[in-house]
């Protein structure tokens, strides 16, 4: 029987360790490729590590783009959606979560069935709204409507709350705090893992996003990281042709913010999401 287990757990990890290398391996070869040259990139049978690493190419990338520019960008965005989508989505989920009242149900109800409309059937309808609003090529088409609550993220924090013992609710305002006390001296406190969490998946999705900044940014000294990327290394002389090798560097460099969060915050992700997904 023992080592039945010992078997067991060795194909386990095998297993575990295949899926590992099959997930780093994309990650690596963007790395190898970003310190090869133009020419080595193209190479056949292609050169798993180059002989001679061309560090010097994630200096070029600083030097020969506007990478400061699109960084300066994307932090705007992410800390302009990350607050909105913190507050507004928190803000909806308490009385979901910690109050009762009629149509409360209907309401939740109508809130996830939102998740079920793919995203991209908003797209002309928000392009026409944002254009008679006067918003495009802005970052406003972008950060205004974190500030309404996404709904996913209001169904994370509404699971969580229901985790917290209501009795605090009741303490708390037998001391005199009001609902709105409540929420952000009780509450909000003792939910700092699903904070957290929700701040992260948002800082990634926007560090990641290209699809609407691509709709609704034109501008130049508007685009992020990812839309300024794009066109960042085009090939002096060439007919839309591109140095992959500087293109890979900058990619190489856009993913490692998201790994460094991850690490620090994975303790915190990993307890937020848990606990959202307990049953009611």
């Amino acid at each position: 029987m023992n080592y039945d287990s010992k078997a067991v757990k060795l194909i386990q990890y095998g297993v575990l360790i295949f899926f590992a290398i099959l997930m780093f391996f994309p990650i690596f070869w963007i790395f190898s490729n970003s310190l090869k040259t133009l020419n080595g990139i193209s190479e056949f049978p292609p050169q798993i590590f180059p002989s001679e690493p061309q560090w010097q190419n994630y200096i070029d990338v600083i030097k020969k783009s506007n990478a400061l520019e699109y960084l300066k960008n994307s932090l705007i965005l992410i800390v302009g959606n990350t607050i909105g989508t913190l507050v507004s989505s928190s803000i909806v989920a308490y009385p979901l979560a910690r109050m009762e009242f009629k149509g409360k149900g209907v309401i939740f109800g109508m809130i996830l069935a939102t998740m079920m409309v793919p995203t991209v059937t908003l797209v002309i309808p928000q392009f026409l709204l944002f254009r008679t609003f006067g918003w495009l090529d802005s970052f406003l088409p972008m950060m205004v409507p974190s500030f309404f609550a996404y709904p996913y993220n209001v169904f994370l924090f509404r699971q969580f709350f229901k985790t917290i013992p209501k009795s605090i609710d009741e303490s708390a305002m037998l001391d005199g705090c009001s609902r709105m006390q409540v929420f952000t001296k009780v509450i909000a406190p003792l939910a700092k893992p699903i904070f957290i969490t929700v701040g992260v998946l948002s800082t990634i999705f926007w560090w990641n996003e290209l699809f609407q900044p691509l709709i609704f940014i034109d501008s130049e000294n508007l685009k992020p990281l990812t839309l300024g990327a794009l066109n960042a290394f085009k090939i002096e002389g060439g007919q839309n042709q591109t140095a992959w090798n500087m293109q890979m560097a900058f990619a190489m460099i856009m993913a490692i913010p998201p790994m460094i969060l991850y690490m620090f915050a994975s303790k915190h992700l990993v307890a937020g999401i848990k606990t959202s997904g307990m049953k009611d």
